[in-house]
């Protein structure tokens, strides 16, 4: 996806829209994130600073994302990806990971119009909910 925008500059599907943050790909954040828990000095506060980011972007998906966003988009970054702004303010990377998950189940994972496509079987099954 990265590389149909970046050669085409084009934009993504909408702000609102399922799998986005910001208007980019959802999990890489998520598993960034994940990557990010415990570590020693960077704190969800940096990932804000350009210098942070550019020190670290190769080492972490998180930040590499972060970099995307920011060689793509113009403008103050609290203004053109204002949820990842205010992301930067929770305290701790676990606690940014567990918030992106609960954000990933309602926004993508409980939306028909996305779930219907998914593929279920034997790797990733469905159980019907009884009405009883």
């Amino acid at each position: 996806m990265r590389k149909l925008q970046k050669t085409y500059r084009m934009e993504p599907a909408g702000s609102q829209g399922v799998w986005g943050l910001d208007d980019f790909q959802f999990l890489p954040f998520i598993w960034g994130s994940s990557q990010l828990i415990d570590h020693p000095y960077l704190e969800p506060r940096h990932f804000v600073d350009e210098k942070a980011v550019n020190e670290n972007h190769k080492d972490f998906m998180f930040l590499e994302c972060i970099l995307f966003i920011t060689e793509m988009k113009t403008g103050p970054f609290a203004e053109h990806s204002n949820q990842l702004w205010n992301i930067s303010a929770v305290p701790t990377w676990s606690k940014v990971n567990q918030g992106l998950i609960r954000m990933y189940k309602a926004e993508c994972l409980e939306k028909f119009p996305v779930i219907q496509h998914f593929k279920f079987g034997s790797l990733l099954p469905i159980h019907p909910v009884s009405l009883c």
